[in-house]
């Protein structure tokens, strides 16, 4: 199953949404977040994972609302920081359910996380493992390793992980400080659009995997970790069979796996939000240019980070649609030059837009809150509202 660019809402529909936001002003840009949908969501994801134990990446959006439905469906938590770990705590998570997935973490955090009972850790290099063993003593790890290039749209590559030759010296080492190499961990990268995309990585992993077995680690846990797509114009596979064809790909090179996680962030919540912005100008440079500017009140320092190189394209929504469209490059409305979201491919918006008129950016509940800046230029952070 494919959402193709017809099903411009992505998988499920959004009528509370968008009748919340028809329904209201709004003096500043706002990100609308329906629960139910992310609640939805994680059902879809659970349906084709399975045996599979969902461990949701918080980074994506860690509104407590998001938490809270998420512990009521019976999720677990990925954390990349203590100020995550307290967030999933203080809605009612158990510390046994979240996981500190950041590689790169300070010893009073490590300190922080083992006093308030998280008892697994990633790591991909013997300093980590050192700064574990000596404040979480015992703990759980499991190794990153670095994997090549997927196809995804949003690449993880070189900043986390080790190389697969490393992988056996940091489980042997882990053991050495007395602590438990349970797996290994990567990530196939972000908006990985279709699951047949993860064969190659999972098939690198799975060599390792299986010759650190060999070398006599018993290796127990393969955290898959993100890479869930959302619908942002071209076609996805859909989620329960997304990642059914992921889980059964990782049956067939790995065997039995004791446990397996996934880390979903972007799938889970993208399309459960849409964000009412305002068209604040629009222009033509010469009298000669065939392109619109057309620039609105949220941009890339407002939350529309992955704009960066064109790489997500969001889906425009306009009171005006229906009427005529032309191109038009956008922009958002700071004083610096690299707050333009799309020029290299323009997008088509209607020809009378207006200074003043609505405009509704879809299926963007992930990375817009947490990549929105505090106060750039003075225009206040992005506005967060569940339902």
């Amino acid at each position: 199953m494919s959402a193709s660019a017809t099903d411009a809402v992505g998988f499920f529909s959004v009528p509370s949404l968008e009748a919340y936001v028809a329904g209201r002003d709004f003096d500043r840009p706002t990100l609308v977040i329906d629960t139910g949908i992310v609640a939805q969501n994680y059902r879809a994801l659970k349906a084709g994972l399975g045996e599979a134990h969902i461990h949701y990446a918080v980074k994506a959006n860690p509104h407590p609302a998001i938490i809270s439905t998420l512990i009521a469906e019976g999720s677990g938590f990925d954390a990349a920081s203590r100020g995550e770990i307290e967030l999933c705590l203080s809605q009612g998570a158990r510390p046994e359910t979240i996981s500190f997935g950041n590689t790169i973490k300070k010893p009073r955090d490590i300190a922080f996380a083992h006093r308030a009972g998280i008892i697994r850790f990633a790591a991909d290099a013997e300093e980590e493992l050192e700064k574990i063993a000596e404040n979480a003593p015992g703990a759980r790890v499991y190794i990153r390793v670095i994997v090549e290039p997927s196809g995804a749209d949003w690449p993880l590559t070189r900043k986390f992980g080790c190389s697969p030759e490393r992988v056996e010296t940091l489980l042997d080492y882990a053991t050495s400080l007395g602590l438990h190499p349970e797996g290994l961990s990567f990530h196939v990268g972000s908006q990985t659009r279709f699951a047949k995309m993860w064969s190659d990585t999972l098939a690198q992993v799975a060599r390792i995997w299986h010759a650190a077995r060999a070398a006599g680690h018993d290796l127990t846990l393969l955290n898959i970790g993100g890479g869930f797509p959302a619908f942002y114009g071209e076609a996805v596979d859909g989620p329960t069979a997304y990642s059914a064809d992921v889980m059964s790909r990782v049956r067939d090179l790995f065997g039995n796996v004791p446990h397996v996680m996934a880390e979903p962030g972007r799938g889970m919540v993208a399309d459960a939000g849409m964000i009412a912005a305002e068209v604040v100008l629009v222009s033509r440079k010469s009298e000669t240019d065939l392109h619109r500017w057309v620039y609105l009140d949220i941009g890339r320092f407002s939350g529309l980070a992955e704009t960066e190189g064109e790489a997500i394209r969001y889906q425009i929504q306009t009171w005006r649609d229906g009427e005529e469209t032309g191109p038009c490059i956008l922009a958002g409305p700071s004083c610096d030059s690299v707050d333009v979201l799309y020029e290299k491919r323009p997008v088509q918006l209607p020809l009378g837009l207006r200074s003043g008129d609505r405009v509704l950016i879809r299926n963007c509940g992930a990375y817009t809150s947490t990549y929105s800046s505090v106060g750039f230029n003075g225009f206040p952070p992005l506005e967060v509202v569940a339902i």
